[in-house]
């Protein structure tokens, strides 16, 4: 009998490639099954086929490795001729099939370290009451070695709702944002949930290659350009200034509006992950990828670093104004008693 709690994890991808099949080995060992809905919603046409299909290959890649990497028959493919009405249909596809115990959300481009999957099972053994798990969120921003942070995120915005208890009667309601009801029609978010900023406690958090690739950068933005949902009209603009040219060094995150920064990742990635990109950084792979000599300069310059820290302080002035007075009053009640005795000591 498997330690591990029955998980179903889903998934809606369209243009998934690269990661396609490194995302479902890192997930593999832990599912009791991977539900993959593949295609397109009307807002995303200009980047799929005429048929609301992936243009780069991911519905072969899905398909070649339920043949040759999927022994225990875990992976369900689910597609269509034709455009989903939404992503809600789209989650809602994956749902209805989903036979564990725990819904557990994935996009294309989301990757854990194994040991935080391995965590999470033993949490959900542990405390079978829990019914929502959320995780904050890292972004990462033209290769491995870059990460954005922003006001946007530092405000909630980070915090990815993806894990969710799982029974008959249970409903995926929207995608946005992901939201599950149990059978009593009760939100599961306002049960037993586990916020993101508790797992970060334990060193759990989500890492997501959403602004790695170029190919992505395109794709993501054309889509959101013409989302009525988004709102985003000048998001090709952001793209071409702040992602491809560098132009806007402090809103460099894609929800433009609000400032945002480049930093260095000082930690470790997930296995599949280094070994995607070993694999495209290959001679020959034909992935392309963003040039990082101007990214290096930035993030070498004093200046920028400087402006950075003024940027991001500049998100909650009260906050740091407040965590200020109570750092120096700490530091003056240590000093002061010292000062004291020593001027007792001279009388």
């Amino acid at each position: 009998m498997s330690r591990y709690p029955r998980i179903s994890f889903g998934m809606i991808v369209l243009n998934g490639e690269p990661f396609t099949r490194y995302t479902l080995r890192a997930l593999y060992p832990y599912a009791h099954e991977i539900i993959v809905v593949e295609g397109a919603a009307p807002g995303a046409a200009k980047i799929a086929s005429a048929d609301g299909h992936s243009l780069d290959g991911t519905l072969d890649s899905l398909r070649a490795f339920k043949v040759a990497e999927d022994p225990q028959d875990k992976l369900v493919i689910v597609t269509r001729d034709g455009f989903w009405s939404e992503k809600d249909e789209m989650s809602q596809a994956y749902a209805q099939r989903a036979t564990g115990d725990y819904l557990w959300q994935v996009d294309v481009d989301e990757f854990y370290q194994p040991r935080d999957i391995e965590a999470i099972c033993d949490l959900l053994v542990e405390q079978p009451s829990i019914t929502a798990l959320s995780f904050e969120s890292v972004f990462f921003w033209a290769a491995p070695d870059y990460r954005v942070d922003s006001w946007y995120l530092r405000r909630g915005e980070a915090e990815f709702h993806r894990l969710f208890k799982w029974g008959q009667g249970y409903r995926y309601v929207t995608h946005r944002p992901p939201t599950v009801l149990d059978a009593q029609g009760r939100d599961l978010r306002e049960q037993h949930w586990i916020r993101a900023k508790d797992l970060l406690a334990r060193g759990i958090h989500l890492y997501h290659y959403s602004l790695l690739l170029p190919k992505q950068v395109r794709e993501k933005c054309e889509y959101y350009s013409r989302a009525e949902w988004a709102q985003r009209q000048r998001i090709l603009e952001w793209a071409d200034e702040a992602y491809f040219k560098l132009r806007r060094p402090y809103h460099a995150h894609n929800v433009y509006e609000y400032p945002g920064c480049l930093y260095r990742f000082e930690g470790k990635h997930p296995p599949q992950v280094l070994q995607m990109w070993r694999d495209i950084t290959q001679p020959g792979s034909g992935c392309e990828r963003r040039p990082t000599d101007d990214i290096e300069a930035l993030l070498n310059s004093r200046r920028y670093r400087i402006g950075r820290t003024l940027v991001m302080l500049a998100n909650r002035p009260a906050l740091w104004l407040r965590q200020a007075r109570i750092r120096i009053l700490s530091a003056l009640a240590r000093v002061l008693p010292r000062m004291l005795k020593d001027a007792l000591k001279r009388r």
